[in-house]
């Protein structure tokens, strides 16, 4: 997919990205301090993707994963942290908007929307890599079945 970016320089180049794109929102905000906020996002993120590219020259596990070079143990160290990062945000928006609709607030729907998201990602992944058409067993012969001239 980023074949063209050296993996030592993909997670920066993402950092950089998303500085961009929020220091750009910023800037179409406006406001009398707007600079001031553009400045520190820059700041920010700067600081955020340099960390990144010296922690991703080291040699230990963590600088394997932000290096994208991480092994299969250290792949699996990060889906089980993106579950659990899952299931707080499903938990916390559950609570966010229980206690919404317990006051009668009208901030319930960011609450709806997030879990929204959250369930058609969970659908979405199952899809993708758990449910999928069944297919005759290996060890099942397809082959269509003849009378043997012997057997006859």
């Amino acid at each position: 997919m980023m074949t063209f970016i050296s993996p030592r320089l993909r997670k920066p180049a993402w950092t950089v990205l998303a500085g961009a794109v929020f220091a750009a929102a910023w800037v179409i905000r406006g406001g009398p301090q707007w600079w001031l906020w553009v400045s520190l996002v820059a700041v920010a993120t700067a600081a955020r993707a340099f960390a990144f590219w010296a922690w991703a020259g080291e040699d230990s596990d963590v600088a394997a994963l932000v290096g994208s070079r991480a092994d299969e143990r250290q792949k699996q160290l990060s889906l089980r942290s993106r579950a659990l990062a899952f299931n707080l945000t499903a938990l916390a928006a559950f609570a966010g908007l229980t206690a919404a609709v317990a006051l009668r607030a009208s901030w319930w729907w960011p609450f709806a929307v997030v879990l929204g998201i959250l369930g058609f990602g969970y659908l979405l992944g199952l899809s993708s890599y758990g449910i999928a058409e069944e297919g005759t067993p290996d060890d099942v012969d397809t082959r269509r079945q003849t009378h043997s001239p012997v057997n006859s």
